[in-house]
């Protein structure tokens, strides 16, 4: 048997993680509503599956970048 994860259970892996950065970004009031598996990383005789961010207006994209900066109060000054 081999260690290889399967190409299927490849696939499940990346369902899963989009998934997971869906619920997380959703959670930090962002919608990413392009946010698919990119079906061309699928090509090949063993795919290398690939999260397509997608596209977003300037609002999605402030707010994307405003959830990811670390977040600075009084205390920290």
């Amino acid at each position: 048997m081999s260690d290889q994860p399967t190409a299927t259970e490849e696939i499940r892996e990346a369902e899963l993680a989009r998934e997971e950065l869906d619920a997380a970004v959703r959670a930090a009031g962002v919608t990413l509503p392009s946010l698919t598996l990119d079906p061309l990383s699928f090509a090949g005789s063993r795919p290398l599956p690939l999260i397509s961010l997608g596209r977003c207006n300037l609002a999605t994209a402030r707010a994307l970048a405003a959830a990811v900066l670390p977040r600075t109060g009084e205390a920290d000054q």
